[in-house]
């Protein structure tokens, strides 16, 4: 059994391998199409965490195939330690969002780039909600699927409730933004 306890990126791997055996390389690609919106996984590791687990136990490695693929599947210990990590607390959210730093400090920036910043998140964000609607109303997916898929249109409907109130802040664009920029040039006071 394993010797330290499981992160969330190694109980996402487990969860995936509950499906069956899987190469490296197909729990990236699994990771990214079903968690990548709101988990980030990179493929150093996912390599990094599946050499750990296997030599904690709780996955095994099968026959090298083509391309010098692996693939690894569940132990019992591995499904003990996925089943110990999902009943635990998930623990507090890490939001890191970098649109919000540089809103931090916009003070110093020009107010047009802003402007063109924001709409650069708002752009990103309808297109991010479109694919998320389209992809709940085209697939029958699970319930639990489902929830995650409802909580990113929440998500991103909120971001731009944002966005449009910053807009609002801004007075509606780049000339009420620069007249609320402050400036270091005393004539301009």
């Amino acid at each position: 059994m394993a010797g330290r306890p499981l992160n969330a990126t190694a109980a996402s791997l487990l969860g995936f391998l509950h499906e069956g055996p899987k190469t490296g390389w197909d729990l990236v690609t699994t990771a990214q199409e079903r968690i990548g919106k709101f988990w980030s996984l990179t493929t150093s590791q996912v390599y990094r965490e599946l050499s750990a687990m296997e030599r904690d136990g709780l996955i095994e490695a099968g026959e090298t195939g083509p391309r010098a693929r692996k693939p690894y599947a569940l132990t019992d210990d591995g499904r003990r330690a996925f089943a110990d990590w999902l009943e635990r607390d998930p623990g507090p959210e890490n939001i890191r969002h970098p649109l919000l730093l540089t809103v931090a400090f916009a003070e110093h920036l020009p107010a047009h780039r802003l402007v063109e910043i924001l709409a650069h998140y708002r752009a990103e964000h309808e297109r991010q909600l479109s694919e998320y609607e389209q992809l709940l109303a085209s697939h029958v997916l699970p319930d639990y699927p489902a929830a995650t898929v409802e909580f990113g249109i929440a998500y991103e409907r909120a971001v731009l409730s944002w966005l449009r109130g910053m807009d609002e802040r801004l007075g509606g664009g780049v000339n009420a933004a620069d007249r609320n920029t402050p400036t270091t040039d005393p004539d301009v006071r």
